[in-house]
């Protein structure tokens, strides 16, 4: 093996533990949105409706967040 595989691993590993790490944040953030959403149900039923609308709304924003992250090395050619 020469220098340049080695670098071409050691950077395809590192890329690799970079896409865990965009993966956590939104995930975390998903866990304690639902989480908070699912109390605030369980306290006032009547806003259940909602509650869900505007949950489904930050999903979707946390999750473009998560692809961002993750697609980001592609776009600008990182890898």
């Amino acid at each position: 093996m020469d220098a340049t595989t080695v670098l071409a691993q050691v950077t395809g590993n590192i890329a690799t533990v970079g896409y865990g790490l965009a993966a956590i944040g939104p995930a975390i953030g998903l866990g304690i949105m639902i989480g908070k959403t699912i109390e605030s149900t369980a306290r006032q039923p009547e806003l259940a409706g909602r509650l869900q609308t505007t949950m489904f709304i930050g999903v979707a924003f946390i999750e473009i967040l998560a692809l961002i992250g993750i697609a980001t090395p592609f776009i600008f050619n990182a890898l």
